[in-house]
């Protein structure tokens, strides 16, 4: 089933706020777009669970070793609707983090990501998160 247009912009809007929240270093903004009991697995493998984990866990990474990196490429996901309240998201190896003083970003941290975003009266959230850096570098 594929997303309505307001439906594809509702949810592409919830992955921009989640790059603005990046690029500012704001853990908390980054972990309100996800559901009170979101999981959020890394391209290592660890697993977060919960907004709060997901949110301290990013401004651990926004004050230290990602500081001043940008997120870039999560507006180019295939929304794909599994329920009227369920939507998946893949944003195959187009985007990913450059680090401070990165002008382009490296192919060895392109990223393929998904998302299952819920809708709820207050709008979408991202419910689960799977990050998987590109095997080889090829994008």
């Amino acid at each position: 089933m594929s997303a309505s247009l307001v439906e594809h912009d509702q949810i592409i809007a919830v992955l921009s706020r989640l790059a603005a929240a990046w690029n500012a270093g704001d853990g908390t903004a980054y972990g309100a777009e996800f559901t009170e009991d979101a999981t959020y697995v890394t391209f290592a493998g660890q697993v977060l669970r919960g907004r709060e984990a997901i949110a301290a866990t990013h401004q651990f990474l926004f004050d230290g070793p990602l500081r001043g990196s940008r997120m870039s490429g999560t507006g180019a996901g295939e929304v794909r609707m599994i329920t009227d309240d369920v939507a998946y998201v893949l944003v195959d190896g187009a985007g990913g983090i450059r680090l401070e003083g990165q002008e382009e970003l490296p192919d060895e941290r392109a990223s393929t990501v998904s998302f299952v975003l819920r809708r709820a009266a207050d709008g979408w959230a991202v419910a689960a998160f799977q990050n998987t850096r590109v095997s080889g570098g090829q994008r």
